[in-house]
């Protein structure tokens, strides 16, 4: 039976493991030396050789004929580990067992010491995955573990794991790979494998693996499944790719503004298969290179993907602000991330390539900047238009030449008036001479002063004397000291000042027993003694010729849609 190529050239030892050394030798001197933790936690992205790790150190632990710390690959223990038959050494995925139950038995059986090694092992991936209530329960044989048990976590969201696991965990971060490490290792399985595999192509899939061991061997195997000469166009092929050319050309039709090339050519990679989200990758990646090479051109060279030479971009980036490529790699970057729940891919990519070649079909600040700097480029900065001077006031020509255009509301306009002498005192006047004719005072036209108006101060109104109601003016200030309950009593009431005292009449019972309390006679006596100076004393009465109701609840019943918010249905 076929075996795909990642299981089949798995590391079995930590010589074997590529670019995680600063890791692999730590692990092969504790296992050398004996001095061994009880628990681990092995963090990073996917296929950098955490569980592949995990299981060589429950080798060399449990190895009998150990070599410098690595397992010999050839004893029970190694072999029983990996084919899976030895029960000392679980592997569990925390994705499908995160549950208490599951936990709570696992730490039941980790009290019993092993059956046939010397130590039991457990290997927990995706160990974020577990819920609260099992990492409560992994957390007391963590605190107080046997001496024969040793817990090896993994996870790649190490943000999800609980500080109280992480401070009784041994850490290990492990780093991407590099491409030159993973091409590498490509040829060296290509060539056990028997493929015929470029360099280019090699370098190609180490690219687009992005740091993962395991991803880059899966791509091999896809690509060389028809056999034949692995080269770059039969990985472009096989993968759906533009191609470093073809997106080259793509994204020298954007930077030169040319739309319906651009259109054109994603047309005709559409139809050849190209799967957009790629396409949309290689050029933010394209991009990003341009933009630290121009912002970077000595120090960024280590941080370019390497898929493009420098002839090539250096021909691209001719006539493009930095301002220009931030703008397109932010568009890229957010059509990219759509994309996967887009209705239309397609439509999308376009959409995306008309707003890289004109930024004002965006509308946003970052496309306004991209014209500024487009315009500053060119040499085209429009300035703003001044505005044209107002005309000063001067004497009124004496003749205009006929046919000159008047407007409207200055035909037949009477001469204005000169403006009148400026006021002064009649003692600063020249006075007349004594044969001077009298003549009377020229009539000076009305003139409106213009000022800060002057709010008329009010007069103070007189106090009501005895035997008249000032009822109809303090019964809005009663309200306002009273809660809304009483609103509605006080306008069937009515108020007459006898002498000192304000007798309220009342016109049914249920105001009388309302309003005759201390919280309604206080505010009453109050405000009636401050409007009148001198201190009032209330009474309450029934007015003349009104008969109480029969039933207070059919009264209430029929006042109770004058108070707000109170309704009292019979």
């Amino acid at each position: 039976m076929y075996q795909a190529l990642y299981r089949k050239w798995r590391p079995k030892s930590f010589a074997d493991v590529i670019g995680q050394e600063h890791i692999t030798e730590t692990l092969r001197r504790q296992a050398a030396q004996g001095r061994l933790s009880h628990a681990y936690l092995f963090t990073g992205t996917r296929g950098t050789g955490k569980t592949t790790c995990a299981k060589i150190l429950a080798k060399a632990v449990n190895c009998q004929n150990p070599t410098d710390g690595d397992p010999c690959n050839r004893c029970p223990s190694c072999l029983g580990i990996d084919n899976g038959s030895l029960l000392d050494v679980l592997e569990l995925d925390a994705a499908s067992n995160n549950g208490v139950d599951q936990v709570r038995a696992l730490r039941d059986e980790a009290v019993y010491s092993p059956a046939s090694v010397r130590y039991r092992v457990y290997i927990i991936d995706e160990v974020h995955m577990l819920s609260i209530s099992a990492f409560n329960a992994l957390l007391k044989i963590l605190e107080e573990p046997p001496a024969h048990l040793i817990f090896i976590l993994a996870t790649t969201e190490l943000h999800k794991v609980p500080a109280t696991i992480l401070s009784r965990c041994q850490r290990f971060a492990f780093k991407r790979i590099q491409p030159q490490d993973i091409a590498g290792r490509l040829r060296y399985v290509a060539g056990q494998e028997g493929m015929d595999l470029t360099a280019e192509a090699a370098e190609l899939l180490s690219r687009l693996s992005d740091g993962a061991m395991r991803d880059a061997l899966s791509l091999l195997d896809q690509c060389g499944a028809a056999g034949g000469v692995v080269d770059g166009s039969r990985v472009l092929d096989v993968l759906g790719l533009a191609g470093n050319a073809q997106t080259a050309e793509l994204m020298g039709r954007v930077l030169r503004r040319d739309v319906q090339s651009a259109l054109l050519l994603l047309d005709k990679l559409y139809r050849g298969g190209k799967d957009v989200g790629a396409l949309m990758n290689e050029l933010s990646t394209l991009t990003r290179d341009l933009l630290i090479r121009m912002t970077a051109p000595e120090g960024g060279a280590a941080l370019l993907s390497g898929g493009y030479d420098s002839g090539l971009m250096d021909s691209l980036a001719q006539g493009v602000s930095p301002t220009r490529l931030l703008f397109m790699a932010a568009q890229l970057q957010s059509v990219s991330a759509a994309l996967p729940l887009s209705a239309n891919r397609r439509t999308d990519a376009e959409l995306c390539l008309m707003r890289l070649c004109d930024e004002g079909l965006c509308g946003d600040v970052t496309a306004l900047a991209a014209r500024l700097a487009r315009l500053e480029e060119g040499g085209i900065v429009p300035a703003p238009a001044a505005p044209a001077p107002s005309p000063l006031p001067g004497p009124k020509p004496a003749a205009e030449p006929a046919g000159a255009d008047v407007p409207p509301w200055d035909e037949d306009r009477p001469p204005l008036p000169e403006d009148p002498p400026e006021d002064r005192p009649p003692w600063d006047d020249a006075p007349p001479p004594d044969n001077a004719p009298a003549v009377p005072p020229p009539e000076r036209p009305a003139r409106r002063k213009v000022g800060v108006p002057v709010e008329p101060v009010p007069v103070p109104k007189a106090r009501p004397a005895a035997g008249s109601e000032p009822w109809d003016e303090l019964v809005e200030q009663y309200k306002n000291r009273l809660t809304p309950m009483y609103w509605f009593m006080l306008d069937d009431a009515r108020g007459t000042l006898e002498g000192d005292e304000m007798v309220v009449r009342c016109g049914d019972e249920l105001t009388l027993e309302s309003l005759n309390c201390p919280e309604a006679a206080g505010v009453i006596r109050d405000v009636t003694g401050e409007r009148l100076g001198r201190p009032v004393r209330v009474r309450f009465a029934m007015k003349a010729g009104d008969a109480p109701p029969a039933d207070k609840l059919e009264e209430l019943i029929r006042r109770g849609s004058k108070f707000e918010g109170f309704t009292v249905k019979p």
